[in-house]
């Protein structure tokens, strides 16, 4: 009884003591006025606001997460820059020996200097007294060496020759295009192959842990400590003095250098997947009992995938650098076959090609810096593309 006259007690209290605020008549008038004004409008302002929602509606996209990451890589100039050069290579490299008539090892032999080949005989007069006889012998049909850009060959059906020929008599504009192909198809070939072994070897390490992460970060500090490149030289002369042919040993080569780059990978697989394999879904898989192989290559690898296509965009320019760089010492394509650094060596091994015929390797050096650089710029844009952090 006594909280319900307390109750009872404070609203007497209220309106006794606090009197009511009365509002000025001007104000008060014009209040009436905006409520008249209005007060038949409600349905239109309601319909003005719906219809404007709408129109702002219509405006706003869903973007997919594939578009956001075109979009983000597309805006990058560099990027843009990366991809064309790319292309034109690719272009190049692969369609262009269709449009031209000359092949990779054909020899121009449409030459018009005049050769002469020397012949020696000992001869004995009636006195016996013993002379040597030389002799010489014309040859007409001469190889067409080091002609100049845009010259045609000297045969019944002329043939252009857009960056001339080399000290062989071979076209260099075709003998660039396929050394491009075998230098592209030789980095995603090891790209390729090293990406699998450190895919593979560093999900086991990742996901099992304990002694099967211990053997294979092992493994993998053994092999970050032996330097590439003199390992190569070292194979390579062993299977120079082996005598295996050079169109083979550039594969076997190759492979090597696959089987010592995959570290790389296996350490980013296996930061990924420790992170990975303690999230929701990852408990959510053990719990319905799938296998782990089934977790590690199904759910946890696609999740990588964005990071490990960065890396191989990278790794394809070291590895064109690789490739040049052995076929520049010797140890890389057979001479008849056609390679970047070959031509470049050329150059090396002949100071009058380094100093009078720039055309015989300048255009293949401009070509080992387009295909690094175009891959850099590629694998840049697709690391800010593909990063979740970005917001622009």
């Amino acid at each position: 009884m006594q909280e319900e006259e307390k109750n009872n007690v404070i609203p007497e209290a209220a309106s006794t003591d606090t009197p009511p605020i009365e509002a000025p008549a001007e104000a008060t008038e014009a209040a009436e006025q905006v409520a008249e004004q209005t007060a038949g409008q409600p349905a239109e302002g309601q319909k003005g606001q719906a219809a404007e929602t709408e129109a702002i509606a219509d405006r706003v996209r869903v973007i997919s997460p594939m578009r956001l990451v075109l979009k983000r890589f597309f805006r990058s100039r560099l990027c843009v820059a990366g991809l064309i050069m790319f292309v034109f290579l690719l272009v190049f490299s692969f369609l262009g020996p269709a449009f031209i008539s000359w092949s990779e090892e054909e020899v121009d032999r449409s030459g018009t200097g005049v050769s002469y080949s020397y012949h020696s005989m000992e001869v004995q007069d009636d006195e016996g007294n013993k002379y040597t006889v030389y002799s010489d012998t014309e040859v007409k049909s001469a190889i067409n060496n080091h002609a100049l850009p845009f010259s045609y060959s000297n045969d019944e059906n002329p043939r252009l020759h857009v960056l001339g020929t080399d000290q062989n008599g071979r076209d260099i504009f075709v003998r660039l295009m396929y050394g491009g192909r075998l230098s592209i198809l030789l980095s995603f070939l090891v790209v390729l192959i090293y990406t699998i072994i450190g895919v593979v070897l560093g999900g086991l390490a990742g996901y099992f842990g304990k002694w099967v992460d211990m053997v294979i970060m092992r493994i993998v500090d053994i092999l970050n400590c032996i330097p590439s490149l003199p390992i190569l030289l070292i194979i390579g002369a062993i299977l120079e003095s082996a005598g295996i042919d050079a169109s083979i040993r550039i594969y076997i080569m190759m492979a090597c250098l696959a089987l010592l780059s995959w570290t790389g990978v296996a350490r980013l697989v296996r930061g990924q997947i420790l992170f990975l394999r303690e999230q929701e879904y990852i408990v959510a898989a053990e719990a319905l009992g799938l296998s782990p192989m089934r977790k590690i290559f199904r759910h946890l690898v696609p999740n990588v995938m964005p990071q490990l296509i960065v890396s191989m965009t990278l790794g394809l320019g070291s590895i064109i650098l690789y490739e040049a760089t052995l076929s520049f010492i010797g140890l890389g394509v057979p001479p008849e076959a056609a390679s970047w650094g070959q031509m470049v060596q050329s150059a090396v091994s002949d100071t009058a090609i380094l100093n009078y015929y720039v055309e015989c390797w300048l255009p293949a050096g401009i070509m080992i810096i387009l295909a690094v650089l175009a891959f850099n710029f590629i694998g840049d844009g697709l690391r800010d593309a593909l990063d979740p952090k970005m917001k622009r």
